[in-house]
């Protein structure tokens, strides 16, 4: 009898953990924490881009290659919003450095420095003590705030309304004062705007691009549409405050992505070539020239869930799965919510959800690292793997696998913990 209940126990214990060990990789939360976010690698250079009947849309041999804190995030940067959604405030800011993790007490202030070679996958690391003086003001460099379109600035509305390839899909163009039709020139969004599931619309720079060149900044771009670059900056911020309300109509077979809105970036360069090619040479994007999904309802079992995810290949062998956490922000159907994303001097990204934020011209430091460091006891965090790549590779691959793989690894470390217990419990009885 003393045997059997000892076995229960054991039994009760070992299912306890299963399951804990499983539950504590999803909550909801109101920060992400990603930090040695950015690495050594490459991508393809689209050289030409052509919506026919052939699809032809080629690529250079030489490839763009790409280092650094962020990268290949700290590449100027489109940002996208699908519905439903109604958008009341957006900024963009840059500071000459901020350090995230300066005087929190979850993230160690101790950080680490690499210093990686282009052509050897090896990091040398050195440990440096932050101070949140070392951390600079945030600048506002672009504006937008439905209540006031007069205020506008260094914006330009875009949608996906231009001229329609099986190839290339619809090509990008001016986006009216609804964001959903097309317009002759550049419009500001109306105040009472709202899109619905599978409508987007796009913020870029008021930046003209030159000429499409492999050559220039912009680099290659589909023939015909407005051109603009997009936010620059390694170390940048976007902040937002939104509302994304249930879904009004019934779900058919119609919608793709039905009751998900999403707020996310991509490097510029895709959008101007191609954002849902059917032919991969037509984009950077799946060789990996960025996308970070900062709020981000991933499917219709779960819409009442923002994930934040990135898609590179950093630690990941799918740049379309991509690497994100567990954890999610609660999406508020009924209320609006502000938030945004931070991509710090140290390789931290930081998406957050906080009722503190303003948009106001100068945001200093030590306002910001209260609004992190306030989120810090409702915060799940992640680190990327430590990825560089030789140059004459075909892929970039990194040294682990992605976040689920950890995961994994960590629950069945948890179990061969539990099977050296039942070893040890056997040998007392």
């Amino acid at each position: 009898m003393i045997f059997t209940n000892q076995l229960l126990f054991a039994f009760g214990l070992f299912i306890s953990l299963a399951i804990n060990a499983d539950a504590s990789f999803a909550n909801q939360v109101d920060q992400l924490w990603f930090s040695n976010v950015g690495f050594n690698g490459y991508y393809d250079i689209v050289e030409h881009v052509a919506g026919n009947e052939k699809c032809e849309c080629y690529i250079m041999d030489d490839h763009h290659y790409f280092e650094g804190s962020n990268a290949p995030l700290n590449e100027p940067l489109s940002v996208h919003f699908r519905g439903p959604l109604s958008l009341h405030k957006f900024a963009f800011y840059t500071s000459d450095a901020f350090y995230a993790d300066s005087g929190s007490s979850s993230q160690s202030s101790t950080i680490v420095q690499q210093s990686t070679q282009l052509s050897a996958p090896t990091n040398n690391q050195q440990k440096i003590k932050r101070s949140s003086k070392d951390s600079s003001s945030w600048s506002r460099v672009a504006y937008y705030d439905h209540s006031d379109s007069s205020s506008a600035s260094n914006v330009t509305f875009m949608n996906r309304e231009g001229d329609k390839s099986k190839c290339l899909g619809n090509a990008i163009s001016y986006a009216d004062s609804t964001g959903l039709k097309k317009a002759d020139s550049a419009t500001i969004l109306e105040k009472d705007n709202y899109i619905a599931s599978d409508e987007e619309f796009i913020i870029f720079s008021n930046v003209s691009c030159p000429n499409s060149s492999v050559y220039d900044t912009c680099g290659v771009y589909r023939e015909g549409i407005p051109a603009y670059e997009g936010f620059y900056g390694d170390v940048k911020m976007f902040l937002f405050e939104f509302e994304a309300p249930t879904e009004s109509q019934s779900n058919s077979s119609s919608f793709e992505s039905y009751d998900m809105p999403a707020i996310w970036v991509l490097n510029s360069k895709i959008p101007r070539q191609s954002q849902y090619p059917t032919n991969s040479n037509c984009s950077c994007w799946a060789s990996g020239c960025g996308e970070f999904d900062i709020f981000e309802v991933i499917n219709g079992s779960t819409n009442g869930e923002f994930y934040s995810t990135f898609h590179t290949f950093q630690g990941v062998d799918s740049v379309s799965v991509g690497l994100s956490q567990s954890a999610y922000f609660k999406r508020d159907t009924n209320g609006t919510m502000t938030g945004g994303v931070i991509f710090d001097s140290d390789g931290n990204t930081v998406s957050f959800m906080s009722d503190s934020l303003t948009f106001d011209e100068s945001i200093s430091a030590s306002d910001m690292l209260k609004i992190i460091q306030g989120n810090e006891d409702d915060e799940s965090s992640t680190t990327l793997s430590s990825v560089s790549v030789t140059y004459t590779a075909t892929s970039i691959t990194g040294t682990t696998s992605s976040f689920k793989n950890e995961v994994a690894i960590l629950i069945n470390n948890k179990l061969s913990a539990l099977a050296s217990f039942f070893i040890v419990l056997f040998n007392i009885l």
